[in-house]
């Protein structure tokens, strides 16, 4: 699992955790943004063992793509098979409100390719099929568990950008445009390698932020923080059943 902004509150359920800082892992880079702690944790959740990463890395802080998904690399390699993701994102469409949480069924990388350069089989195919990029059958189950515990939640076409500016009225517009329903500043390069090395995918973002017209305000990344973490609890409940199923 990769948390994402203010939604670390999950290894809170983790079991029998043991927390490694990130900064002890050789060649792991250390997360310098607000809101992720940096570090990695393996236990149990309701009985399924996880690795979580409570912490991510980004492009915006400097980081090469190759450092950005660096431990999507080391996970595979530790025997992971699925691979769930969270963000927090701002939210074009319309009929989207703050603290929804959004399925990721698609999305439009805008940051340079996490797979440019040399080629290296073990990691998977050069040129990977994206048609099916988020899994069905997760996607499906988590519709089923929503249902089932009657929270709603919404599905859309993810963007991620570089940041770490916040969108312009315009680049909303734009992002609408060529079919958003959310952006964000992270996940696509984890979730491009993950795809590579035949990982299946789970992802999920919080709306935190509205680039709607007549609903975009003044922000700050606290803000961001704040709402991603009143819909934790939500998420939290969402994410413990689909891993337990």
């Amino acid at each position: 699992m990769i948390l994402g902004s203010g939604l670390g509150s999950i290894v809170d359920h983790i079991r029998d955790p043991l927390a490694i800082d990130y900064e002890d892992i050789p060649h792991f880079p250390v997360s310098t943004v607000d809101g992720h702690d940096g570090k990695l944790i393996s236990g149990f959740l309701n009985g399924t063992q996880v690795l979580a990463m409570k912490g991510r890395f980004h492009f915006y802080e400097g980081y090469t793509m190759e450092e950005v998904t660096f431990p999507i690399r080391v996970m595979k390699f530790l025997g992971i098979k699925t691979l769930i993701v969270s963000n927090a994102a701002g939210g074009m469409n319309p009929e989207f409100e703050i603290g929804d949480i959004m399925a990721i069924t698609d999305h439009i990388h805008t940051m340079p390719n996490p797979l440019i350069g040399t080629h290296h089989p073990e990691f998977g195919e050069r040129f990977p099929d994206m048609s099916q990029t988020y899994h069905p059958v997760l996607l499906q189950r988590f519709r089923n568990i929503a249902g089932e515990l009657g929270i709603p939640v919404r599905e859309g076409c993810y963007v991620g950008v570089t940041g770490p500016t916040l969108e312009t009225p315009k680049e909303y517009e734009y992002f609408r445009i060529i079919g958003g329903d959310a952006v964000g500043m992270s996940t696509t390069p984890e979730v491009i390698v993950a795809h590579q090395m035949g990982i299946r995918v789970f992802a999920v973002s919080v709306i935190t932020d509205l680039g709607v017209p007549g609903k975009i305000q003044k922000l700050t990344h606290e803000d961001v923080i704040k709402a991603a973490g009143d819909a934790a609890p939500k998420l939290t409940q969402l994410i413990i059943q689909l891993i337990s199923e």
